[in-house]
């Protein structure tokens, strides 16, 4: 391997009710396709050194998804960038890539700004509940993990939590606005506190239950910033040549 290549790609419209497998493999046939020259792991059985970094859930849309790939020669970003993107199925966008520099990208992710639009909403319930969650000093929720149940506080992680109105689709319809968007930025920790881990905390310490699933987007994920407390582009060290 002879360069690292750092990746921020999209996940829209109906993938995102693809799983990450399946994402990852969409992205393995779309490197050979676009004959870009992966480089393989050794031993027995040699896989495409390609890694993920914070991956979305299932379902989730995303604007910043992450991954790493190592050539075997050295390839010029921009090209790279076209090549993928125009050999990836729509919805599966490239959308930046950079050549790696010293330090894990993992380690810069250390949180994610997340959209959450709740349709057939009170505007006003939807206040009244975020108040009530970010008065609490904490808010114990429980889901269901590969160890089994597990209780965990969702408030601890959550450092902004917000709420607007806007008018969508069937607005006029309601006496409210059709459409309160919820804007979080969550803190990444062990286990992760998800938007849905969020909405039942909202439930519990309010009784706030939205009539209709909602539609969940990550709009960024990096470095959280001092000053603003949002995420920063994670690949923004790459660009200057710069470290952690």
């Amino acid at each position: 391997m002879v360069q690292r290549l750092r990746v921020r790609y999209a996940k829209r419209g109906r993938l995102r009710f693809t799983s990450h497998r399946d994402i990852s493999r969409a992205l393995e046939r779309a490197v050979r396709r676009a004959g870009i020259p992966v480089a393989y792991s050794a031993g027995f059985s040699p896989h495409p050194k390609i890694s993920y970094a914070g991956a979305a859930p299932t379902g989730v849309a995303s604007e910043a998804e992450y991954l790493e790939i190592g050539v075997s020669r050295a390839c010029d970003p921009q090209r790279l960038r076209a090549d993928l993107d125009s050999s990836l199925p729509p919805g599966l966008d490239v959308l930046d890539v950079v050549e790696a520099h010293a330090g894990s990208l993992a380690d810069r992710l250390e949180g994610s700004m997340w959209e959450v639009r709740l349709t057939g909403v009170d505007p006003g319930e939807a206040a009244s509940a975020v108040a009530a969650f970010l008065a609490a000093p904490s808010v114990e929720v429980e889901r269901l993990t590969k160890k089994g149940m597990r209780a965990f506080d969702a408030r601890q992680a959550v450092q902004t939590l917000t709420v607007a109105a806007a008018a969508d689709g069937t607005a006029g319809q309601e006496p409210f606005p059709s459409c309160v968007i919820l804007r979080m930025v969550v803190r990444h920790e062990t286990p992760a506190v998800r938007p849905d881990d969020v909405l039942m905390g909202l439930r519990l310490v309010a009784g706030f239950a939205p009539p209709s699933p909602p539609a969940v987007t990550r709009l960024a994920q990096g470095p959280l910033d001092a000053m603003t407390g949002e995420p920063a582009d994670p690949l923004e060290l790459d660009r200057v040549g710069g470290d952690l």
